[in-house]
């Protein structure tokens, strides 16, 4: 009996200790504390009265503090987010155009604690424009252009489905005097933006189907039109359905009448070819037809 209960005693003994040992460790991540005070701020690059969405580059500086902050977690809008310890980065979106975005972010405080604050901003992204297409167009600042008028095609006319004049190619100096005294100038600034000058020396050439679109009336012929100063110009890419066999499918927009050379009536060119020596351009007019121009450098 006896030697029954010393092992009955011994037993128990063992369970307490067994139970003992297996007692959960407990852990503590500290005091919890959630970021306080949590602001934001963003500055555009180049916003001024005339730029009031910045200056194309798409850079925006974005600063955000809070106390009791480990870190901050910062959705862009676009798609993309970002750690930032420090809560201060520049940002660059690159989609082109006028967009607006809603920053979001997060604090995150000890624990895992977080606080939230949104901001909506618009951004101007212009259009890069490839170095191939800028560098001849513009030269290493401005570059004057004229009426390619001795090369076969320099004014030319075909289907809008084409890329190239195969119902009239106007021979080597064969068109009104007016259409070939007007220098056009392409300018670029330190944000690579091309702007567009004219002098037309009073008159320009409109096809007759287009006299009405710039407020005359008439044929084919020379008319006294005015091209509107220096305008900037909107680069894309083209929407034409062209090859890269036939064009640099990159397309831009006249903003006023349109007018560079001669007038279509058409405000969008798509360069087809561009070097150093020569310019071909093919804009869609208002009688739906896809007209060509040719220019080479002022002498």
């Amino acid at each position: 009996m006896m030697t029954t209960i010393n092992k009955l005693t011994f037993f128990l003994l063992a369970a307490v200790l067994v139970a003992g040992g297996c007692k959960k460790e407990e852990y503590s991540f500290g005091e919890i504390k959630t970021p306080a005070d949590l602001t934001l701020t963003t500055v555009i690059a180049g916003v001024d009265v005339a730029n009031p969405n910045g200056n194309g580059t798409g850079k925006v500086t974005i600063t955000t503090t809070a106390s009791n902050t480990l870190t901050y977690n910062i959705d862009f809008g676009d798609g993309q987010t970002r750690v930032v310890p420090s809560g201060s980065l520049e940002y660059k979106y690159s989609t082109p155009g006028t967009n607006s975005y809603t920053i979001t972010v997060n604090a995150i405080g000890t624990g895992g604690a977080i606080s939230t604050i949104s901001k909506r901003i618009t951004v101007f992204v212009a259009f890069e424009i490839p170095a191939a297409v800028l560098n001849p167009l513009t030269g290493t600042g401005s570059k004057i252009w004229v009426t390619d008028n001795d090369a076969p095609g320099h004014f030319g006319v075909g289907p809008n489905t084409e890329f190239s004049p195969i119902w009239y190619a106007a021979p080597p100096n064969t068109r009104e005097a007016c259409a070939y005294d007007d220098e056009i100038t392409f300018a670029r600034d330190a944000n690579n933006r091309v702007s567009l000058t004219i002098d037309n020396k009073g008159n320009s050439f409109s096809i007759g189907a287009a006299t009405g679109f710039y407020g005359f009336s008439g044929g084919d012929g020379c008319y006294p039109m005015s091209t509107g100063g220096t305008r900037p110009l909107a680069f894309m890419d083209a929407t034409s359905g062209s090859s890269p066999a036939v064009s640099t499918q990159i397309q831009f927009m006249v903003p006023g009448n349109g007018i560079i050379n001669f007038g279509t009536g058409g405000t969008v060119y798509e360069i087809l070819s561009v070097t150093d020596n020569s310019l071909h351009l093919r804009n869609i007019g208002a009688d739906g037809n896809s007209w060509y121009q040719k220019l080479k450098p002022k002498p």
